[in-house]
């Protein structure tokens, strides 16, 4: 049996001509700080960001058609994501009600879907 421990960083992809616009969508929209990414090591470029205990890398590759796979995040307040992604028209997907959590969909400018969730009391 496989013993897991954490999630170590998630990889998502962006059209290699809207690199430099993904760094700044996650770095200044998102507002998540870029740490060191070992480029030497890549025969592609990217980058790397710290979000919670974990990382998430930015790829490259052709754009792909839409999908139901997304990655979720748990945060301390959708509201305040909320009101961020409004004022900077990301667009915003519905999603069904869970009972003790409150949920955010969004789908980033490169087309990847992401869901942020705050746990809530029953």
């Amino acid at each position: 049996m496989i013993e897991f421990i954490r999630a170590d960083h998630i990889n998502i992809c962006v059209p290699p001509e809207r690199l430099e616009e993904a760094l700044r969508f996650y770095a200044d929209v998102i507002g998540l700080q870029q740490i060191e990414r070992p480029d030497h090591l890549f025969s592609t470029p990217g980058y790397w960001f710290d979000i919670g205990d974990i990382e998430l890398h930015i790829g490259v590759e052709p754009q792909m058609p839409r999908s139901v796979r997304h990655i979720a995040f748990e945060i301390k307040n959708v509201d305040i994501a909320l009101k961020l992604f409004e004022k900077h028209n990301v667009e915003l997907m519905e999603e069904p009600v869970i009972p003790g959590r409150k949920r955010l969909a969004f789908i980033d400018p490169f087309g990847n879907r992401m869901e942020l969730l705050q746990m809530v009391d029953l």
